[in-house]
C-alpha cells in the first residue's frame, strides 16, 4: 500500500505515531477542532504583499532592512512559484513504491552570488515569540529544502520563518504588526529519515502507546 504525507501530516507523527497511524490509515482521525480564519486570511495578504515587491525587483520592507538579507532577493517566476505554493501539485516527491510526500511554500528567496535557493515561510501569531518558537518548525522547513533538492534545485543550507504578530492598533483603526526574521538551520537529511521512518511505520502494526485523544479508539 502506498501513502500521501505531508510536513503537517509528519507532525502528527512527532506528536504522537498511534494517531499518525490511524489517520493516515483512514481508521480515526482527531476530531478538529474550529480553526481561526485569520491566520488563513493574512497568509493571502501576505503572498500578495511580497509578490508586488517582487514585480518591482525590490524586498519589502520587512527583509530589506534586515542585514541577513543583504545579497538576497525575492525569488522572481510567478508561474513556477504559482505551482510551488499549491500543496496538491507543487513540491513532490514519489518513490520508487508509489509513496507521495508533497508539501507548498508561502515563497522563497535567491542567493544573489550563487542562485541558491532559500526557503521563506511566513507564520502569524497572536503573541511576541517564545524562545524555541521556531524550533516547532523544524521539520517542515527541512522538507520543504528536501523537496527542493529533489527537484533539482540547489538549496542553501538554512531557511528563514518570518513571523508577525500585532503590535497596537492606531488611532485610524489600523492594526500594526511586529515581525521577527528567524534564521534556520537546514538539515534536509533528516526530512528523508523522517520519511522513510514514517512509511515503515505505516507498513507495520499499529502502535499500542496512547494519547489524551487516541486511548479509547
Amino acid at each position: 500500500m502506498a501513502f500521501k504525507l505531508s510536513p503537517s501530516t509528519l507532525n502528527l507523527l512527532n506528536e504522537c505515531p498511534r494517531c499518525f497511524w490511524l489517520s493516515v490509515h483512514k481508521v480515526w482521525s482527531r476530531p478538529a477542532g474550529i480553526f481561526p480564519s485569520l491566520p488563513s486570511g493574512m497568509d493571502g495578504i501576505l503572498k500578495k504583499h511580497f509578490d508586488n515587491f517582487m514585480e518591482k525587483g525590490k524586498l519589502p520592507p520587512e527583509l530589506c532592512n534586515n542585514s541577513e538579507c543583504k545579497n538576497l532577493k525575492l525569488f522572481d517566476d510567478p508561474e513556477l512559484l504559482k505551482e510551488w505554493r499549491n500543496s496538491r501539485k507543487g513540491l513532490w516527491f514519489e518513490d520508487k513504491n508509489g509513496n507521495i510526500l508533497h508539501g507548498g511554500i508561502d515563497n522563497m528567496l535567491v542567493n544573489k552570488s550563487n542562485g541558491k535557493l532559500i526557503v521563506l515561510d511566513y507564520k502569524t501569531r497572536g503573541f511576541p515569540l517564545k524562545e524555541d518558537t521556531h524550533e516547532h518548525y523544524q521539520d517542515q522547513v527541512n522538507i520543504y529544502a528536501w523537496l527542493l533538492e529533489k527537484l533539482g534545485h540547489k538549496t542553501e543550507d538554512f531557511a528563514y520563518l518570518l513571523f508577525y504578530h500585532p503590535k497596537e492598533v492606531l488611532e485610524t483603526g489600523e492594526v500594526v504588526f511586529n515581525t521577527d526574521l528567524k534564521k534556520m538551520k537546514i538539515t534536509s537529511e533528516h526530512a528523508e529519515k523522517l520519511f522513510k521512518k514514517a512509511i515503515k511505520m505505516l507498513n507495520g502494526d499499529c502502535p499500542k502507546e496512547t494519547c489524551v485523544w487516541c486511548e479509547k479508539v
